[in-house]
């Protein structure tokens, strides 16, 4: 579970830090590129759990 969250936590980061670097508008807009890969590795991981249930 640690690492599930681990993962979760540095999509987000990595996510928005390359937005930022590629030039977002601004913080918000970065922070929602880390959201929506927050989200598609959340979806991801759970999809995993199930395969292997």
């Amino acid at each position: 579970m640690l690492r599930d969250l681990a993962v979760l936590v540095a999509a987000f980061v990595i996510a928005s830090v390359i937005a930022g670097l590629a030039g977002a508008a601004n913080l918000g807009t970065a922070l929602t590129f880390g959201t929506l890969a927050f989200a598609a590795v959340l979806v991801a991981i759970m999809l995993y759990r199930d395969r292997n249930a």
